[in-house]
């Protein structure tokens, strides 16, 4: 069910859909027809105020690693996308909450973007780069239908990435680490595509 004001990053933090033939709320609230959108704990602002567009974008980093996975033939990439997409979640969710309120969203039990998950990262890095798949060059994207999808993904989170500089640069973002981790996102989504290609090219 879908409380009034919440955004997409805040339902998919807090709520699941619960659906009943006695109880059911239409996805359509109108709270948003005057152009503001809900942060965690009420707090309204404007949908392009710099914290929206952040959080905004990596959802659709999120939907777009969702069609990359969709797309993908080798379970290794499958389930690295997966694991991805469930830290986006907690990278949302954080982004989705005012500076004011982030010891609020602590203690309320949310997880925050830690160097932990970027280590993670940093892992496959060198797991993909160990057999020589290089992450220097340039490659047209296009190859194979999923080399495409997580070369679209890696875009995107180049994107995400730039909206949260921004948000930085107002003063907004007390948590660096969502920086780096979306960094090394990015080059590794540029692995993934090449590592695709690779797979591909020898038949593996």
């Amino acid at each position: 069910m879908r409380p009034a004001g919440m955004s997409i990053a805040i339902r998919a933090l807090r709520f699941t859909f619960r659906i009943s033939l006695l109880d059911r709320m239409s996805i359509v609230t109108k709270t948003g027809d005057a152009g503001t959108t809900g942060l965690m704990y009420n707090r309204r602002v404007s949908k392009s105020h710099p914290r929206v567009e952040a959080y905004g974008s990596v959802d659709e980093l999120n939907t777009a690693l969702g069609l990359a996975r969709a797309t993908a033939e080798h379970e290794f990439i499958r389930d690295n996308l997966q694991g991805i997409q469930r830290d986006l979640v907690t990278l949302m969710g954080e982004l989705a909450t005012g500076v004011e309120d982030l010891p609020r969203y602590v203690k309320d039990g949310y997880s925050l973007v830690s160097a932990e998950l970027t280590h993670r990262l940093e892992k496959l890095v060198r797991e993909i780069e160990s057999p020589n798949i290089a992450g220097t060059g340039w490659a047209t994207p296009g190859a194979t239908m999923n080399s495409a999808a997580l070369d679209a993904a890696r875009s995107t989170c180049r994107r995400a990435e730039r909206r949260v500089c921004a948000l930085q640069e107002a003063h907004q973002l007390q948590n660096a680490e969502i920086i780096v981790y979306l960094n090394r996102l990015s080059d590794l989504l540029w692995l993934f595509a090449r590592w695709v290609e690779t797979k591909q090219s020898t038949g593996g």
